[in-house]
């Protein structure tokens, strides 16, 4: 049975999902990544501005010219559930994506921080059974072509082989 690839790359606003389905005979185009969606933290991409009442946090001016004063507003815990929630959305969906392709492994990259929430939120069904790899490094920006590669080199996927004739890039031999 060939090992079919589930494969979330996610950085804090932005999670791409892709699955790869290797076993193409030699001589032919190996298997390459397949793009499905992309998600968006909107929580993320809301200007300061809009989301809090002052843009710059921690000090605050005394009416009538007084001394400044400190304050704490929560900021950085609202962005830390921000990312959490985010986490939620980006494992729920891989693991719906990993249901509906019948893989056998589901890849995570995201950088060290998301890749913590994302590892806390992953939830599996019983029913379903599937290895979970991990790497701890910021693909979101990749093309297809240079995620696979990047992926092929950590061993995390089967390499692409090119086809007869034709050189690894696409250039004639």
């Amino acid at each position: 049975m060939a090992e079919n690839y589930t494969v979330v790359v996610a950085d804090g606003t932005r999670a791409r999902f892709f699955t790869l389905k290797p076993g193409a005979p030699k001589g032919e185009a190996g298997a390459t990544l397949l793009e499905h969606e992309d998600l968006i933290s909107t929580e993320k991409e809301v200007p300061g501005k809009e989301m809090w009442s002052d843009v710059k946090s921690g000090r605050g001016a005394a009416p009538l010219g007084g001394p400044a004063h400190g304050y704490d507003d929560q900021r950085e815990r609202h962005e830390h559930e921000f990312e959490r929630r985010f986490a939620q959305r980006i494992t729920d969906e891989a693991v719906r994506l990993a249901q509906q392709e019948k893989a056998s492994h589901l890849i995570l990259v995201a950088e060290t921080r998301l890749l913590g929430y994302l590892r806390t939120a992953l939830h599996i069904p019983a029913h379903m059974s599937f290895g979970v790899h991990e790497l701890a490094k910021d693909m979101t920006k990749l093309s297809v072509a240079e995620l696979h590669e990047n992926l092929a080199a950590a061993g995390l996927v089967p390499e692409r082989h090119a086809v007869a004739g034709w050189q690894k890039r696409g250039e004639p031999v």
